[in-house]
C-alpha cells in the first residue's frame, strides 16, 4: 500500500547536496564533469527501443523522407528539456511537485493518472526492446529477456541510494554501448545516399504510412516522462547559494542539453538511414527486428549483428531504468506517495511481460506505444509551459515571451498531428 512521504529525491553523493565551491575544490576536470550529467540520463529517453522501432520503420519503409521529422522532433525535445531542467533549477522542486502545488487538487490527479498511463506505454517499448535484444544475442525466449531486463533496471536504479554520479555514470554507461554500436554499424553499411538525406530535410508526408510514423517519432523523441524527470534531477544536485552560482548553473544546463540531447539526436537520425540504405523503401512499416539482424549480417557481416544486439539491449535496460526512476517521480510529486523501488517497477512490468508472452509482433507493439506516448506529450507540455511563464514561480529564470509562444507552437502543432492521426484511424 502506497504511504504519504514527501517528494522523491533523485539525491546527491549520499544523499547530501554538493554545494558550488565543494565542488570546484575537487579540481577542474571533476568540476566541469560535475556539471554536467542530467540531460545524458534524460536523454535515454530519446535513444530508447522505441526510436529503434520507430527510426528504422519509416527508413526502411520511407526511406530519408522522415529526415526533417527526425530533425524537428529532437530540436523539439533539446528545447523542451532545458526548460523543464531551467523550472528544476529555479525553484529547487520537480513539474509534477510544481503542478500539485499549482493546479486544481482534481487537475494534479489527473494529470498523475494519465502520467501513469504513458509510464505503462513507456515501460512496453522498454521492456520488448531489450527482451528482442538478449534474443537476438543469446537466442532466449521473449518472456525471459523481459524478466532479465527487469532485475537489471532493478539493479541500477539500487546504484541510486550510493549517490547520484554513481547512476549517471551507470546510465551513461549503457547510453555510451548503444551510440557505439549505432556508429559501427552505420560506418559497416555504408551505401548512404546523402543527396536523398538533403531532400528529406524537406517537410512532407506521402504514404499511408507516413503521419502515423511521423506521430510515432515524436512519440518517442519528445518524451512526457522524460520532461517530468529531468526536472528532477537537480534536485540535490549542486546547489546555487549566490547569484552566480545560479548563472553557473543555467549556462551549465545549457551544454548538458546541447551535448546530451544533441547526441540522441544524431543516434535517432543514424537509426533512420541505416534502414534507408539497407531497405531501399522495401521494408515494412512495422518492423520486425530479426529480419533487420539477419540483413546486417547480410550486409555488413555477423559482427553487425550482434552489434546491433548490443545496442537494443543496452538501450532497453538502460531507458527502463530511467522510466522506473522518472515514475517514481510523477508518484511523489503529483501525490505525496511514494512506493517501494520493487512494487513501482513491477507494476509497470507486468503488461509488458504480459505482452511478450503474446503471440503478436513486438515490431508492432513498439511502433504503437510510441503513437501512444505522443498522445501524451500535451499533458506534460501545457503544464510547463504555464509554469516556466510564470515570474511568481521562476524569478529572474522565467521564460520570455518568445520563448513562451515557441512552446505554445510547439504543443498546438503536436495536439494537432494526434487528432489527424485520431480521424485517420477513424476513416474520418
Amino acid at each position: 500500500m502506497a504511504t504519504t512521504v514527501p517528494a522523491a529525491r533523485p539525491g546527491g553523493e549520499r544523499g547530501r547536496p554538493v554545494t558550488v565551491p565543494e565542488l570546484r575544490a575537487r579540481g577542474r576536470a571533476r568540476f566541469l564533469a560535475g556539471l554536467i550529467g542530467p540531460a545524458f540520463v534524460a536523454s535515454v529517453a530519446y535513444v530508447d527501443p522505441g526510436n529503434f522501432a520507430t527510426s528504422f520503420a519509416a527508413g526502411a519503409a520511407l526511406g530519408y523522407q522522415l529526415t526533417w521529422v527526425i530533425m524537428l522532433a529532437n530540436l523539439t525535445a533539446l528545447g523542451v528539456q532545458y526548460l523543464t531542467a531551467k523550472a528544476g533549477l529555479a525553484t529547487g522542486a520537480s513539474l509534477p511537485e510544481l503542478c500539485r502545488d499549482r493546479f486544481d487538487p482534481r487537475v494534479s490527479i489527473a494529470l498523475w493518472l494519465q502520467a501513469e498511463a504513458v509510464a505503462i506505454a513507456t515501460d512496453m517499448a522498454e521492456f520488448v526492446g531489450a527482451a528482442i535484444g538478449l534474443n537476438l544475442l543469446f537466442g532466449l525466449p521473449l518472456p525471459v529477456g523481459g524478466l532479465i531486463t527487469l532485475v537489471a533496471a532493478f539493479g541500477v536504479l539500487r546504484l541510486e541510494g550510493r549517490g547520484y554520479r554513481r547512476y549517471e555514470i551507470a546510465v551513461i554507461v549503457m547510453l555510451a554501448m548503444t551510440a557505439v554500436g549505432l556508429v559501427y554499424l552505420f560506418l559497416a553499411v555504408g551505401g548512404q545516399d546523402y543527396g536523398a538525406m538533403a531532400r528529406g530535410l524537406l517537410p512532407g508526408l506521402h504514404g499511408p504510412w507516413a503521419l502515423r510514423l511521423a506521430v510515432g517519432i515524436i512519440g518517442a523523441t519528445v518524451m512526457p516522462h522524460a520532461v517530468y524527470l529531468h526536472s528532477a534531477l537537480h534536485k540535490q544536485r549542486v546547489v546555487a547559494a549566490t547569484a552566480a552560482d545560479r548563472r553557473l548553473l543555467a549556462t551549465s544546463n545549457k551544454w548538458d542539453c546541447l551535448l546530451g540531447l544533441g547526441a540522441a539526436g544524431v543516434l535517432n537520425l543514424v537509426m533512420l538511414c541505416l534502414a534507408a540504405a539497407m531497405f531501399r523503401h522495401g521494408g515494412a512499416a512495422t518492423l520486425d527486428f530479426p529480419l533487420l539482424s539477419r540483413r546486417l549480417a547480410a550486409v555488413a557481416g555477423g559482427g553487425a549483428a550482434l552489434a546491433f544486439g548490443v545496442a537494443l539491449m543496452a538501450s532497453g535496460i538502460s531507458s527502463s531504468t530511467v522510466g522506473t526512476h522518472a515514475g517514481q517521480v510523477v508518484m511523489a510529486g503529483f501525490t505525496r506517495w511514494h512506493l517501494p523501488l520493487a512494487v513501482r517497477r513491477a507494476v509497470t512490468a507486468i503488461p509488458a511481460l504480459v505482452v511478450l508472452a503474446l503471440p503478436v509482433s513486438p515490431g508492432q507493439v513498439l511502433v504503437y506505444s510510441q503513437v501512444v506516448l505522443s498522445f501524451g506529450i500535451p499533458f506534460a507540455l501545457v503544464p510547463l509551459l504555464l509554469v516556466t511563464r510564470d515570474r511568481a514561480v521562476m524569478g529572474d529564470m522565467v521564460s520570455g515571451r518568445a520563448t513562451s509562444a515557441a512552446m505554445l507552437v510547439v504543443t498546438v502543432a503536436i495536439t494537432a498531428l494526434n487528432v489527424v492521426l485520431l480521424a485517420q484511424l477513424a476513416g474520418l
